[in-house]
């Protein structure tokens, strides 16, 4: 079985109560999100998203310490899985916690956007 290629962490961003950590696994850019995904912080993981402005064509958002996400944090959501697939890429999303995995559920966005338990299923799917 091939060795993982795992870049080091690539950058850290924090605003108030919301971090995200990137990172660089077999050319997938993993975006390792923890606190609250609201209005007041969804831009920092809008940004991240779109960081550098180069195409990210494959995307898994770690989204195990992430305690709360409302609307913003869907439509970035949605918006990201969009602009990912229309560029031939993909969006994963993985390890959410029980709150977070319920807010997707009920808006339906683990049906649009493939959702996994574990962040190794997300990087080999």
């Amino acid at each position: 079985m091939a060795e993982r290629e795992v870049a080091d962490t690539e950058q850290a961003m924090q605003v108030g109560e919301l971090s995200i950590a990137a990172s660089v696994t077999d050319g997938i850019h993993v975006l390792t999100v923890a606190g609250e995904i609201d209005h007041q912080t969804g831009d920092i993981l809008a940004q991240a998203l779109d960081a550098s402005g180069a195409p990210r064509s494959r995307v898994v958002l770690d989204l195990e310490q992430v305690t709360f996400m409302d609307s913003s944090g869907i439509n970035i959501l949605i918006t990201a899985h969009r602009t990912l697939t229309e560029a031939g890429g993909w969006l994963r999303l993985a390890q959410p916690c029980p709150a977070v995995q319920r807010v997707l559920q009920l808006v339906g966005i683990d049906i649009v956007i493939d959702c996994h338990e574990t962040l190794s299923q997300a990087l080999t799917a």
